[in-house]
């Protein structure tokens, strides 16, 4: 029920706007009778679906702090008995008690937003956002009619990965650009120094045979590609071909953007590993000795390991057109686009993984610009 809610909320811009109107009425009046309390934290992660990302990487970081010990600190979720918490109280979003507390939090911690679509942000309150990526798609007021935005607060503080970053956020959300910190995401800091025990030990989780490279396979969501649970991907692979060709040396990931709530035609075997629902990304990126993406911002992330990048854009010219682009990634990813299996396969099969780690390497440091301690910023931002 809630997922038709929201998918109507995001199509239909009367219904929206009537949200809207009523609800930021109220909160105008709840505002009133509630003040700030400068020692109340709140923290979610994508709109509450998950608990890692970045905002977790911050909070995990101000658990060592002591610094922090006298404040209260709240994380939301959609459906806070999936997840153990340790150090802050669960919340659940949209609940009465969550826009409480979001009324009296000084500080808004999220990669994504808080407001659930609404405007209700006291003056008082510091809206940090360290967001989820470095952008490809288009997005804010640069996206298409096809992409419905919710308006929400201005944030006060936004992380940045490149100066690429902050041109493009501070056009799309119209925001200045003296609010971005460029430290990085705090959620790459534990890629810049990867040790070969620690990838033997998620190997080992993952029961990946040893004599066996690894290729993660992260495509995007399609807005537009939806049916009435939400959105739905289908990718046009044969995987009795792809294990013909690449089961001999690699195994594959396969890992759904989480907006994404229908995966078409992927089943696990002893070749592909559906791991969607793997809490831990970076451990995936961290195994991987390809990545395999399609528009996805976790292309930019993973170059920071300095391995062979593909994109598989077999709907290239539908999504261009649909969704729009900042970049031309035919002629800015370190190996262009794939349009068709064939060819993505025969890059694989023919990888050099030499001359591949100079082409990411190159592609790194034009879009990652910092040096892997993002998460100490935030003592910074809160005093």
């Amino acid at each position: 029920m809630k997922n038709k809610v929201i998918c109507i909320l995001k199509s239909s811009s009367i219904a929206y706007k009537i949200y809207y109107f009523i609800f930021n009425i109220f909160f105008k009046i709840l505002r009133i009778f509630i003040k700030t309390d400068n020692n109340v934290i709140l923290i979610n992660s994508f709109g509450g679906k998950k608990y890692d990302d970045s905002p977790k990487v911050i909070f995990d970081y101000m658990k060592t702090r002591k610094k922090y010990d006298k404040y209260k600190i709240y994380w939301a979720f959609d459906n806070p008995e999936k997840f153990e918490v340790e150090g802050a109280e669960k919340i659940k979003i949209s609940s009465f008690k969550y826009f409480i507390v979001a009324l009296k939090a000084k500080y808004w911690i999220t990669n994504s937003a808080i407001e659930k679509g609404l405007k209700f942000k006291n003056k008082n309150t510091i809206y940090i956002n360290t967001w989820h990526g470095t952008p490809i798609k288009k997005m804010g007021k640069d996206a298409p009619n096809t992409a419905f935005q919710f308006k929400t607060s201005k944030y006060d503080i936004m992380y940045a990965q490149s100066k690429y970053d902050i041109d493009v956020f501070s056009k799309a959300f119209e925001l200045p650009k003296e609010i971005f910190a460029l430290v990085g995401l705090p959620r790459n800091d534990e890629l810049f120094n990867v040790k070969d025990r620690e990838i033997q030990e998620i190997r080992n989780k993952l029961k990946i045979p040893k004599n066996k490279k690894v290729i993660l396979y992260a495509p995007t969501f399609r807005e537009y590609n939806r049916d009435k649970n939400g959105c739905i991907i289908a990718p046009p692979i044969s995987l009795n071909k792809w294990k013909d060709v690449l089961a001999e040396n690699y195994v594959v990931l396969f890992r759904a953007h989480y907006e994404v709530n229908n995966v078409l035609g992927i089943k696990n075997d002893d070749f592909i590993y559906n791991v969607t629902d793997y809490t831990n990304l970076n451990e995936l990126m961290k195994i991987s000795d390809i990545l395999i993406s399609d528009y996805s911002s976790i292309m930019f992330d993973y170059s920071i390991l300095k391995r062979p990048i593909f994109s598989y854009a077999y709907d290239y010219e539908e999504y261009k057109s649909k969704r729009g682009m900042y970049i031309d990634i035919k002629t800015e990813l370190p190996n262009g686009i794939c349009e068709n299996e064939d060819e993505l396969l025969e890059k694989i099969i023919n990888c050099n993984f030499e001359e591949e780690k100079i082409k990411t390497e190159k592609f790194s440091k034009k879009y990652i610009q910092n040096n892997g301690e993002a998460r100490k910023y935030i003592d910074e931002l809160i005093v």
